[in-house]
């Protein structure tokens, strides 16, 4: 059965005539992926006040910065649960606002222990707030009845070049770390209470009834998670590991075997991010037009070539673009995988999201260990081929995303 198909007039999809309701909570929750991404950057602006203060040196920041990715981990697994029971709108606004208020912790942070607890409470409210932000643009993407999560998706970025730019503009008037953390906090929390109107009411699972869709009896893989939610899990670890090799090591990668200045090394990211950013803005009609199995391998496929360019031609600028051809790449395929997992069983969207999710932060925050233990033993260049071969394998998985596509081509009128 279609995942658009519902037994509510609000989840019947008219992609030519979006009621005022839809629109506002698209906006809402365009809303609270902003928030998301405005945390992580103002905290990631001040890393070096929050160091200087708690007296840390490069190692034992790196563990404080572990709570961070434990919190997030922890906080996915317990969101989903929680979203499936209680539904989304009335998991967002409570995490939202717990995510915006712990931001304050890091800033009164004087030692190791300290930094580590609040980070792990930072990241817990990011993964709280992941879960069902996603869940609901997933059930207003069903209304929509055509693809517009990239456009979410592209939110998140937008959010952490504002929250970069206050973070820079604080440290530059030596505002302290805790002034700027409870500016940001405050003004986020009320942001979020502000705009929690715009969600839908209701529960999330009245997108696919009991009747319509019988519990799942097929084997399981592992423990609550049926197979096709794993496999989604893989090639969300395969993207995000990409991800964080570039966001890590683009700009060594250029400095130090391409002989790239300084400025144009640093350029290597920001055209990765700036392709990424501007590849989510237009991702959802290329997905309306084309279906999320073709935008996701030919992308995986672009990624890959890109990279491959910049890691066999010795040139820097061809190096930049490489990494501009791998975010554009990229930048399609987690909003495409994390449709297909809630719109895998949406009584369980929750559960199945948070899995999803929980893998490609693996992913994430191992890919840079995992880069720099490779190179360690041969050349960046040779490690940075990981990267390369697993966009290969997202392009070979990208059939089992077929579910994404919600709607039919003949219903593919873009506007």
């Amino acid at each position: 059965m279609s995942d658009i198909q519902s037994s509510s007039p609000e989840q019947r999809p008219d992609p030519s005539s979006p009621t005022p309701r839809m629109r506002r909570a698209r906006v809402a929750v365009w809303i609270y992926f902003f928030i998301s991404g405005m945390i992580m950057a103002a905290w990631a602006a001040r890393v070096p006040a929050v160091k200087a203060q708690a007296g840390l040196n490069d190692g034992q920041l790196s563990i404080a910065l572990l709570g961070l990715a434990l919190g997030a981990l922890a906080a996915m697994q317990v969101a989903g649960r929680m979203v499936d029971r209680f539904g989304s709108a009335a998991n967002v606004l409570p995490a939202a606002f717990f995510g915006s208020l712990a931001l304050i912790a890091p800033g009164y942070a004087n030692s190791l222990p300290f930094l580590f607890v609040a980070l792990f409470a930072v990241g817990f409210g990011h993964g709280m707030i992941d879960v069902p932000i996603n869940v609901h643009a997933a059930r207003i993407q069903r209304s929509y009845g055509r693809p517009i999560m990239a456009s979410f998706h592209a939110a998140f970025p937008i959010g952490g070049f504002v929250g970069a730019g206050i973070g820079g503009l604080a440290a530059y008037v030596e505002l302290s770390a805790a002034a700027t953390f409870w500016i940001v906090s405050v003004a986020l929390a009320l942001l979020s209470l502000v705009v929690r109107r715009g969600l839908l009411p209701g529960r999330d699972a009245a997108a696919e009834s009991d009747a319509e869709r019988p519990p799942e009896r097929r084997r399981r893989l592992l423990p609550d998670v049926p197979p096709r939610v794993v496999l989604l899990g893989a090639v969300a670890f395969c993207c995000m590991l990409a991800e964080g090799s570039a966001t890590d090591w683009a700009t060594v990668f250029l400095h130090d075997s391409r002989g790239a200045s300084g400025a144009l090394a640093a350029a290597g990211f920001s055209v990765f991010s700036g392709m990424m950013a501007c590849g989510r803005l237009v991702g959802d009609r290329l997905a309306a037009r084309f279906g999320a199995v073709r935008i996701v391998r030919v992308g995986a496929v672009t990624a890959a070539v890109g990279l491959g360019a910049g890691l066999v031609v010795p040139s820097a600028a061809v190096g930049v673009i490489g990494f501009g051809l791998m975010g554009a790449g990229l930048s399609c395929v987690i909003p495409q995988v994390f449709t297909a997992a809630t719109s895998h069983d949406p009584r369980r969207a929750g559960r199945n999201l948070g899995f999803t999710a929980a893998m490609g932060y693996t992913g994430l925050l191992s890919g840079p260990v995992t880069i720099g233990a490779v190179a360690h033993s041969s050349s960046l260049a040779v490690a940075l081929a990981i990267p390369l071969l697993l966009a290969l394998l997202i392009a070979l998985a990208a059939g089992r995303l077929r579910a994404a596509d919600t709607v039919r081509r003949a219903d593919l009128a873009v506007t």
